[in-house]
């Protein structure tokens, strides 16, 4: 049972790249921490896209974060899903 009060930021397959990095660094400097979370293939491809780029901004604010995936269940419209949740933190 997850208690924490982390932000998640759901990536879809036609996120923007862009977007999506300066979201996941914004959230990182107010928290330190932050989930972001996919399913599917394309939109597990453009949170990765994202979060190489996420790291390179926040490298420029002396972060040096680490990623660490996993799966998770998620409910959508009354069907378990599988998604893809990535622990973004400092290493």
């Amino acid at each position: 049972m997850e208690t924490s009060t982390v932000d998640i930021i759901k990536v879809a397959s036609n996120s923007r790249t862009s977007a999506v990095a300066g979201a996941i660094a914004g959230v990182f400097r107010e928290q330190k921490q932050v989930k972001v979370q996919a399913i599917g293939a394309s939109a597990v491809n453009q949170a990765v896209k994202a979060l190489a780029l996420a790291r390179d901004y926040l490298d420029k604010d002396g972060y040096n974060v680490i990623t660490i995936p996993s799966f998770v269940d998620v409910e959508i419209e009354g069907k378990v899903r599988t998604a893809i949740r990535m622990l973004v933190e400092n290493r």
